[in-house]
């Protein structure tokens, strides 16, 4: 096993961008992961990478965009009101199936907001924020060492499917410390050769374009159905959750990233007074884990979802659920960070135990 570090969140997701094999990185400090631009304009040069701080979000996407035709490893950092900026990007990135990487530090909002940890982004991530049919691979770490694990799978899903992919952290994530393992460096153009449609130059084949545009109708459907049927694919395959202390569970909580791990101390804290509580995280927001909720909701009493924000992740639970059992919520905004008794007290409340 490699050494361990102890590294700042936003940093140790940098460094392990670079170890994936990404030479490329774009982007515009912002609150709470600025640190992650200044690693990159750092660590890029040491590499033989280009780092380049652009004059906004909107240029900086677009700088991604243009990078991933090539079919180099680009990725850029932001946190909540700039990837609202990058959304028109980012659809047209999507359209044009480029892969690509996002991180977002989510901070409160909405609006410029504050820089305090929250999840209320959940909606923008899992149901496209830009325009048109489109999806992004959207993956919740929630402790610095699968923030890290995650970064490499995001550049190897999106390569596998070229669909851009996001990495759903929050400003905890961002700026706590822990020891962390690195992986070792994977070589620079290890993953190209299996990307015949990158624009690399047209010598000795004909010249072709990448584009998400079509004036015919008809040809733009077919194109969308390209995309769908790729969807689907992602879902079959690449669906992800963690399931916690369920086995004789009769109330599950549903939790994704920062919260989830505060949950686990719940979980702990309620089977230490007898209550048999588990919990389902959604490692991969989407693909959302419907199939797995919709069968643990079988056998239990309750499903109570817990996030920082006013319930978006609730809406995929309760389409998971079905009607079977309760789905009460239990949720803090604007960058308030729920605590183990306080969300402990929720349950037995709707749980209506003492």
């Amino acid at each position: 096993m490699n050494e361990q570090l102890m590294m700042k969140g936003t940093e140790a997701m940098g460094e392990a961008a670079i170890r994936a094999g990404c030479r490329l990185y774009f982007g515009y400090p912002i609150t709470p992961q600025s640190e992650l631009t200044e690693y990159m304009s750092r660590r890029l040069p040491e590499v033989e990478g280009t780092f380049l701080q652009a004059e906004s979000e909107v240029a900086a996407v677009n700088m991604v965009y243009g990078a991933a035709c090539t079919g180099t490893r680009v990725f850029t950092s932001t946190s909540s009101p700039g990837f609202s900026l990058m959304q028109e990007g980012v659809s047209y990135i999507a359209g044009a199936r480029l892969p690509s990487v996002f991180i977002n530090v989510v901070r409160g909002g909405p609006g410029l907001g504050d820089i305090q940890p929250a999840q209320s982004d959940y909606f923008q991530g899992t149901k496209g924020g830009g325009h048109g049919d489109y999806h992004l691979i959207v993956l919740a770490p929630s402790t610095l060492q699968e923030a890290v694990d995650h970064v490499s799978l995001a550049f190897d899903l999106a390569d596998t499917y070229r669909v851009p992919a996001l990495i759903m952290a929050d400003g905890l994530l961002g700026q706590m410390m822990e020891p962390v393992c690195l992986p070792e460096m994977k070589p620079r153009h290890d993953h190209e050769r299996h990307m015949h449609w990158a624009m690399r130059g047209s010598e000795g084949r004909e010249s072709y374009k990448i584009t998400s545009f079509d004036i015919d109708p008809v040809k733009l459907e077919e194109m969308n159905i390209g995309y769908q049927k790729t969807y689907r694919e992602v879902e079959k395959n690449e669906t992800r959750f963690e399931s916690y202390q369920m086995e004789d569970a009769q109330v599950a909580f549903v939790a994704y990233g920062t919260m989830a791990r505060i949950i686990k101390t719940v979980v702990q804290m309620a089977r230490a007074e007898g209550l048999r509580v588990g919990l389902i995280r959604p490692i991969t927001l989407w693909p959302f884990p419907y199939a797995a909720i919709r069968q643990a909701a079988e056998k239990l009493q309750m499903v109570m979802t817990v996030e920082m924000s006013a319930g978006q992740m609730l809406e995929d639970v309760r389409l998971a659920v079905e009607g079977r059992v309760p789905t009460p919520f239990y949720g803090r905004m604007g960058g308030v960070v729920p605590t183990p008794t306080e969300v402990l007290q929720a349950l037995k409340r709707e749980w209506e135990v003492e």
